[in-house]
């Protein structure tokens, strides 16, 4: 197999990496490794495999890498695009994880050189493609005052739920949101739409979300008492669609509007704006994965 592995820089002194590219390379493969240097060239190298004719590229790094891949590859024209594998090299490698993306570097190598692609469906959030979780409809932008689990909620970084749930203590925000079942005028404090099933570092934001069934879960949660910490936690953690203060729904997609601009995070980027559509994109790559993997409506087709 013919393969490109674009490597976070970061993560290019690693010991067992050069050992897995070596044992990868033993075992006859042509792999080759570009690394990254600044924001930007994780898309340039995947723009060059496709005009190489290279079938495959492999996203070494945490959840950003494989955000930077997924847009990059959206930039070729179908017919041209590889496959995407994953070696999770990350602090939290969310959708790795979900996935059951093998943690050792030599077994996740192995997997994304010689598993069988299959499609998936990427999130899009306007102009921009995200393959885990975008978060939004935050009460305040993020400044110096920011309580820190927030900040972590924001970046993708570790956070307990109940640390969350205790930063959020300002106002919601107000938007007008729409769907395909129609519009309501609402507010929210938190947001997260959903390809994916966790982020913040195992938090299970939608423990029922599929890779390739078309539709994004939204979770969002509406403001609430300090009173109600617990409740809210519950509520997030026991994943029904009736609770008091968590809702969630499933859709192809979701408008959002705001009369004052709103900050969003797309599996780790930040942008702000007041008016966003996120739609799921389905099929759009051919993501390897393992045979196990949960995210998928079947997990077995892919096999043979």
């Amino acid at each position: 197999m013919h393969a490109r592995l674009i490597l976070n820089g970061k993560k290019a002194d690693r010991p067992d990496v050069r050992a897995a590219v070596e044992a990868v390379r033993a075992a006859g493969h042509d792999l080759e490794v570009r690394v990254t240097w600044e924001r930007g060239d994780a898309a340039r190298f995947v723009a060059e495999a496709a005009r190489d004719g290279v079938p495959r590229v492999i996203a070494g790094g945490g959840d950003g890498s494989v955000n930077e891949a997924a847009n990059g590859l959206m930039a070729v024209a179908a017919p041209a695009r590889p496959a995407l594998g994953i070696l999770p090299l990350g602090t939290a490698n969310d959708f790795a994880t979900a996935c059951r993306v093998p943690v050792e570097a030599e077994a996740a190598l192995r997997l994304a050189v010689t598993g069988e692609p299959r499609p998936v469906d990427l999130g899009r959030c306007n102009d921009t493609f995200f393959a885990n979780v975008a978060s939004g409809g935050f009460g305040a932008a993020v400044t110096a005052e920011t309580p820190v689990e927030l900040k972590n909620f924001l970046g993708g970084g570790a956070y307990t739920l109940m640390g969350l749930v205790k930063a959020v203590h300002f106002a919601p925000y107000a938007c007008s949101i729409r769907t395909p079942d129609g519009a309501v005028e609402g507010s929210m404090v938190v947001g997260a739409i959903c390809n994916g099933r966790q982020a913040g570092g195992g938090q299970p934001l939608a423990p029922d979300a599929v890779l390739d069934d078309g539709l994004l879960d939204i979770v969002s949660l509406r403001e609430f008492p300090a009173s109600a910490a617990v409740q809210v936690v519950s509520e997030i953690l026991a994943n029904r669609s009736d609770g008091e203060y968590v809702e969630r729904i499933r859709t192809p997609w979701i408008e959002v509007t705001a009369p004052a601009p709103i900050p969003v995070n797309l599996d780790g980027e930040p942008m702000t704006g007041t008016s966003f559509r996120f739609a799921c994109e389905p099929g759009c790559v051919r993501m390897v994965l393992p045979m196990n993997c949960p995210c998928l409506r079947d997990a077995h087709a892919s096999r043979g």
